[in-house]
């Protein structure tokens, strides 16, 4: 069920030195791929990263929240193109978040690593880094890169019992 699939997901910044099976990586990209979006126009790319020499430049991508990618044997970079909707950021943010809940249900482990409005260590922005890393042309944007691996810790899903029930509203906004 969805919501068993919700509640296990955890970010894991830990990869066991094993490869993600080809077949693995294609039902990642589907889930992707599968996402409905704004009108239809699906405004986004997926950079598929194997290469683990590639993946240790990406790992300096942030100044802070990016180097445990060294680690990663995959990784996935979600490009949105602007020039294509006005949603972009949504509809990409979507398709990420279905790669996250498809890496879970296969029983692998992920991290969303931000890269849109964020910098190096050098101050440079992180687009910009993983723009030229990867070759991508400034009509695309960089959302988010993905890391993926077998995951080499556990963490306890989170509990139902302290989900912030505070925050939800009904019918209209505020206490009354």
């Amino acid at each position: 069920m969805l919501l068993d699939i919700l509640q296990s997901r955890r970010s894991i910044r830990k990869f066991q030195p094993k490869q993600v099976e080809k077949a693995l990586q294609e039902q990642l990209v589907q889930s992707a791929l599968l996402v409905a979006s704004s009108r239809g126009i699906r405004p986004w790319e997926l950079i598929v990263l194997d290469i683990p020499e590639i993946i240790q430049i990406l790992s300096a991508s942030k100044e802070h929240g990016s180097a445990f990618m060294k680690d990663a044997p995959l990784v996935i970079a979600v490009l949105g193109i602007p020039g294509e909707s006005d949603v972009w950021i949504e509809d990409t943010s979507i398709a990420a978040s279905n790669i996250l809940l498809a890496a879970e249900d296969l029983g692998l482990g992920a991290c969303w690593v931000q890269i849109r409005c964020r910098n190096t260590a050098e101050k440079r922005s992180s687009e910009e880094y993983v723009r030229e890393v990867l070759g991508i042309s400034d009509t695309r944007s960089v959302e988010c890169l993905i890391a993926l691996g077998h995951p080499a810790e556990q963490k306890s899903p989170s509990s139902l019992e302290e989900l912030p029930y505070q925050k939800v509203f009904w019918n209209r906004h505020g206490r009354t």
